[in-house]
C-alpha cells in the first residue's frame, strides 16, 4: 500500500459516518484548479508589467481580474455550503458486479446549484469518476454513482467526494462524504450453471419418483396443462419441443409428485473444488431453482436452510452463503 492511500485512509477514518450530511464551513476545501493557478501566474506577470511601464490601464486590468477570481472564489465556496446529502440503503449485489448507489441532494435555499458532481473515492487514488447535477433552489435532485462490489461479505462502502467548480472554473471545492450504510454481497454464481442435483425423496419414502439430471433442473413427472396453472409450473422447454413439431401442446409440473420430494443444494456435494469455488456453484443453484420454481434447501457447514421457494427464501440462501 503506497504512502498517498494509507494518508488517504487515516484521514477518511477520521470523519463522522453517516448517511445523511449538511455541508458546513468546516467541511469544505478549496484549493485552485490548473486553470487557477495559470490565472494567478497570469495576474502576477502583468502586475510586474504594468509596475515596470507605469502602465494604468494594466493595473486597471491586474486587479479587475483579481477581484473577479476572489468574487469567484466566494461564489465556488457558497455554492458547495448548506447542500444537504442522503444516500438510500445500497441492495445486494453479487461479487464482481456493478452496485449502484441511490444518491439525493436537498437545497434548502433561494439560490440553484450548478455544477455539482459526486462519485465513489477509488481506493488506488485515482480521480474519482463523477456524476454531475443542478439542484434547483429549494428543490431537490438525485444522482446515481457506481462501484464495482468486492468479494463476498457485509462491507462498508467507500468515501465519497463532492465537488464543484462553478462559476470560472479556477477554483475547486470539494468535500468527503464518509457512509455509514454496509452492503451486502452475494458470492459470484458459476458461469456456466452446473447440472442441478438429483431431486431426493422425503426420508419417509412416500415417494420414488426421481428428478432428470438436465442442466434445466425440470422433474419427470409432468401433466396437461390445466387453465389456471401458475406459469412457473409451465415446462417451457417442453412447450417450446412441441411448438416446433407443430403440436400447440403446454405441459405443467406435476405439484402433487414434487411436493412430496426435496431438492438440497448442498455443500459436500460441490465436488473437491476450493471453498469459494462451492460458494459460487452453490449461488447459481440457488438461482436456478428460484427461476425455474422449485422447492429447495441449502445446507452449509454450520448452517441448513429448509425446502421453500420465493424471493424471501432466495435471499435468505444467498445471504447465508455471503456471510458463511
Amino acid at each position: 500500500m503506497t504512502l498517498r492511500r494509507r494518508l488517504q485512509n487515516w484521514l477518511h477514518q477520521r470523519l463522522p459516518a453517516s448517511d445523511t450530511l449538511t455541508l458546513s464551513q468546516r467541511r469544505v476545501y478549496i484549493l485552485p484548479t490548473r486553470a487557477g493557478w495559470m490565472l494567478l501566474l497570469t495576474l502576477l506577470l502583468l502586475l510586474l508589467a504594468s509596475i515596470n511601464y507605469q502602465l494604468n490601464l494594466g493595473y486597471l486590468l491586474t486587479f479587475l481580474l483579481a477581484g473577479s477570481a476572489a468574487v469567484g472564489m466566494y461564489i465556488c465556496q457558497r455554492n458547495l455550503c448548506g447542500l444537504t446529502l442522503h444516500l438510500d440503503p445500497p441492495l445486494p449485489a453479487h461479487a464482481g458486479q456493478a452496485l449502484t448507489l441511490a444518491l439525493h441532494l436537498h437545497n434548502p435555499q433561494r439560490r440553484t446549484r450548478f455544477g455539482i458532481g459526486l462519485g465513489v473515492i477509488n481506493a488506488d487514488a485515482a480521480p474519482p469518476a463523477l456524476a454531475w447535477t443542478d439542484v434547483p433552489a429549494q428543490g431537490s435532485a438525485n444522482v446515481q454513482a457506481s462501484w464495482r462490489a468486492p468479494q463476498r461479505g457485509r462491507h462498508p462502502l467507500p468515501a465519497l467526494m463532492v465537488q464543484t467548480l462553478f462559476p470560472l472554473g479556477t477554483f475547486r471545492v470539494w468535500a468527503v462524504w464518509r457512509t455509514a450504510a454496509l452492503v451486502l454481497v452475494y458470492p459470484s454464481p458459476e458461469l456456466p450453471a452446473p447440472p442441478l442435483p438429483l431431486v431426493q425423496p422425503h426420508a419417509d419414502g412416500s415417494s420414488s419418483t426421481h428428478a432428470s439430471s438436465s442442466s434445466s433442473g425440470e422433474f419427470d413427472g409432468v401433466r396437461a396443462y390445466r387453465r389456471g396453472d401458475p406459469q412457473k409450473t409451465v415446462v417451457w422447454k417442453k412447450a417450446a419441443q412441441a411448438f416446433a413439431a407443430g403440436r400447440n401442446e403446454l405441459v405443467s409440473r406435476d405439484t402433487l409428485v414434487s411436493q412430496h420430494q426435496q431438492l438440497w443444494l448442498d455443500h459436500a456435494h460441490c465436488g473437491a473444488a476450493p471453498f469459494e469455488a462451492r460458494l459460487s456453484r452453490l449461488c447459481a443453484w440457488v438461482l436456478l431453482a428460484e427461476r425455474l420454481g422449485l422447492d429447495y434447501g441449502l445446507r452449509l457447514p454450520g448452517c441448513e436452510i429448509a425446502p421453500s421457494q420465493g424471493p424471501a427464501h432466495c435471499a435468505r440462501c444467498l445471504e447465508a452463503l455471503a456471510l458463511c
